[in-house]
């Protein structure tokens, strides 16, 4: 049986890895071996704020700093607090409601209250 991944474009499970790319020998798509063994691992990522302390969903956090939202006038202000964050995968870790909308914040930018 191989450990060698279907290929994600034709679903055929006909691929070999060439250095650090898997090809798949039907349809010549080639896609890297790095990002097929990071997805599995973003479900056991672990997400800390600016101090270095673990989120988990539901946490309450504060803004370290004012950060402008893009597209629009809106300024998210320093000292704000955020309840009830939810952890999501992607750069911008954390998803949260506030009084001016949806918002999806880097941990980075967030303190655990």
């Amino acid at each position: 049986m191989s450990t060698l991944p279907a290929c994600p474009q034709c679903t055929l499970e006909n691929t070999y890895q060439d250095s650090d790319n898997f090809v798949c020998a039907d349809c010549g798509y080639e896609w890297p071996v790095v990002a097929a063994a990071s997805a599995d691992d973003d479900a056991g990522a672990v997400v800390k704020d600016s101090n270095g302390t673990v989120l988990n969903d539901g946490d309450a956090v504060v803004l370290i700093k004012d950060l402008k939202v893009k597209g629009s006038s809106i300024t998210l202000k320093q000292g704000t607090k955020v309840k009830s964050i939810r952890l999501v995968g992607g750069d911008h870790e954390v998803d949260c409601k506030m009084d001016a909308g949806n918002f999806m914040l880097k941990a980075c930018f967030l303190k655990k209250v």
